[in-house]
């Protein structure tokens, strides 16, 4: 996503592979919509969105009125709120909106004109920080992999999903740069199939060698090809290890402990949730049963069957073999070390300016 003119820019991921749709965001409710509804997913890009939403929520006009900054913190209050109710799981939505509400409360005497300049400035950071971190989560996992590996992932963890390389598929990224020779195994991620049209398109356009499987195939896969590894992200890290992924990733990992297979969560720090202690606690998204009945449309059951959608499951800590982070790999018992690392995280060195990257637009709508 880009922030341009006083717009947000998102390429429209229900779209993918087929176009590349760019959506233009100018209200906080487009944003909100573009969040509900799968344009935009991925923890960290959810809470990057959200980010930038915020500042859309508020009128840069208020500050020629008189008390102005009455109907600033109101317009404050409201858009962090509608963008709040979008998704409950990714705790990167919670987080990111926290930031941008204390940049207001921190400097209770500030114009309102300051105020929308500070709130762009932090919802800037946000994505800066994103890239950041997900270069160095790339740089941990590949240390974690050696040449001609075959590696397994589920849903999509890419650019797509977040603010930079991505978490799981950066550790894909940057063991291929390393010349790693690795081989990617993408489960398709059904109902809404983000592995099949998101993670594969992702990992072609960077030449990854890699091979689309439904979900169903992964157990006879596993015990008929050796797999290096599974790694897979994560939308919540409870405070105990447990974490919160896209449905499907729980009995990947049961099947994973039962081949003798590595599994490793690969997450940003903002993604660790202390407020929660475990992963019964962590709340699941119910997606529309239309998106399991009649995907995209096409009506694949009867009309009148009953569906059930939850968008994330939890898998226990226990069957976690490590958390890569952008502070390096951390390895049971994950509680102490989770809060360890919140209260201090290690500085992270920054990285050089992107270059400007020019959205090849095949379609625009908004």
């Amino acid at each position: 996503m880009r922030w341009r003119g006083g717009v947000l820019e998102v390429v429209d991921q229900r779209r993918l592979p087929a176009r590349r749709v760019i959506r233009r965001c100018r209200r906080v409710e487009e944003v909100a919509e573009a969040i509900e509804t799968l344009q935009v997913r991925g923890a960290p890009a959810i809470g990057i969105a959200a980010a930038y939403g915020v500042v859309l929520g508020v009128r840069p006009e208020l500050g020629r009125r008189m008390h102005g900054h009455v109907a600033f913190r109101r317009q404050l209050d409201a858009a962090i709120a509608r963008l709040g109710r979008t998704r409950p799981t990714a705790v990167n939505l919670r987080w990111a909106l926290d930031r941008m509400r204390r940049v207001v409360t921190a400097h209770p005497g500030g114009g309102v004109r300051r105020w929308r300049q500070r709130l762009l400035a932090e919802a800037r950071a946000i994505h800066a920080e994103d890239r950041r971190r997900c270069a160095a989560i790339g740089a941990a996992g590949a240390a974690l992999l050696t040449s001609g590996d075959t590696v397994m992932t589920h849903c999509n963890t890419g650019g797509l999903a977040t603010g930079g390389l991505g978490t799981a598929f950066a550790v894909f990224a940057t063991a291929h740069a390393q010349r790693k020779h690795i081989h990617v195994i993408a489960c398709e991620a059904r109902p809404v199939w983000q592995g099949a049209r998101l993670t594969m398109w992702e990992l072609q356009q960077y030449g990854i060698p890699a091979t689309l499987i439904c979900d169903t195939a992964a157990a006879s896969l596993m015990a008929r090809r050796p797999i290096a590894a599974v790694i897979v992200g994560a939308d919540r890290i409870a405070a105990n290890g447990d974490t919160a992924n896209k449905i499907g990733t729980y009995g990947l990992a049961l099947l994973a402990r039962a081949h003798r297979i590595p599994f490793y969560v690969a997450a940003p720090t903002s993604t660790i949730d202390l407020a929660t202690p475990s992963g019964a606690a962590i709340p699941i998204e119910e997606r529309p049963p239309a998106e399991v009945t009649r995907p995209y449309g096409l009506p694949i059951a009867p009309r009148s069957a009953h569906a059930l959608n939850p968008a994330f499951d939890v898998t226990p800590r226990a069957l976690i073999s490590g958390i890569i982070t952008e502070h390096g790999v951390l390895k049971p018992p994950y509680a102490e070390k989770l809060r360890r690392l919140k209260a201090n995280p290690p500085h992270l060195a920054p990285l050089l300016p992107p270059r400007e990257e020019r959205l090849s637009e095949v379609g625009v709508v908004g």
